[in-house]
């Protein structure tokens, strides 16, 4: 038994001695811990607003990345061709729908690392409370019986190099388009007309 079958048959172990967890175990694995990440794009764009295109790139980067590590992941995935745990493992606890993809990475795992790296990469606080949610999530997709901890582990890195490596490469062209958006009738998608200018020693972190 290698140890990704092992560690994953012992969180299975703690699953069955644990069913006061059960319930919100298995909302959060199956959508509340997206539902959360989601938000927290959604708080990253609109305090991007406050402050200048160059932050908004960054904010929105995050979620394109998310959107694109799912769509990467799933032809990913067929190539790896991994079965799910407990379609070679027999009587294991699993709390949420069996389904028939394919296991490696995970895509729960892929997307929560693509926002956990795309708000890091705008700011700390942000990305710190997205690593706590996408970190639990991930997590989660073990302890609910749906997934080896290699298939979230693996997801986690394969969605953070996603949104660096995007970043990267969209970050220049993507300020440029969104200043003039700014200077545009649809700029309230850029600039919260609303806001103060504010002091940067009390902001968040710059964008590199």
């Amino acid at each position: 038994m290698n140890w990704n079958t092992h560690w994953y048959l012992d969180l299975n172990s703690i699953s069955r001695h644990t069913n006061w967890a059960h319930g919100i175990a298995s909302v959060y694995a199956l959508f509340l811990g997206l539902v959360v990440l989601a938000v927290l794009l959604i708080v990253g764009w609109r305090l991007a607003r406050r402050r200048s295109p160059r932050h908004v790139a960054a904010a929105l980067s995050a979620g394109i990345a998310a959107v694109l590590a799912y769509l990467i992941n799933q032809p990913l995935s067929t190539l790896i061709h991994e079965p799910r745990p407990y379609q070679t493992l027999h009587h294991v606890l699993v709390l949420v729908p069996r389904v028939r993809d394919f296991s490696m990475p995970s895509d729960h795992a892929v997307v929560a690392g693509a926002v956990i790296a795309g708000l890091l990469i705008y700011s700390w606080r942000l990305g710190t409370l997205a690593a706590l949610a996408g970190l639990a999530l991930a997590f989660d997709r073990v302890y609910v019986g749906a997934h080896y901890p290699a298939d979230a582990l693996v997801g986690l890195g394969v969605g953070a190099a996603i949104a660096l490596v995007l970043y990267r490469v969209i970050a220049g062209p993507f300020t440029t388009t969104l200043s003039f958006i700014a200077r545009t009738p649809l700029r309230r998608l850029v600039v919260d007309a609303s806001a103060q200018p504010r002091n940067p020693a009390a902001g968040a972190e710059p964008v590199p």
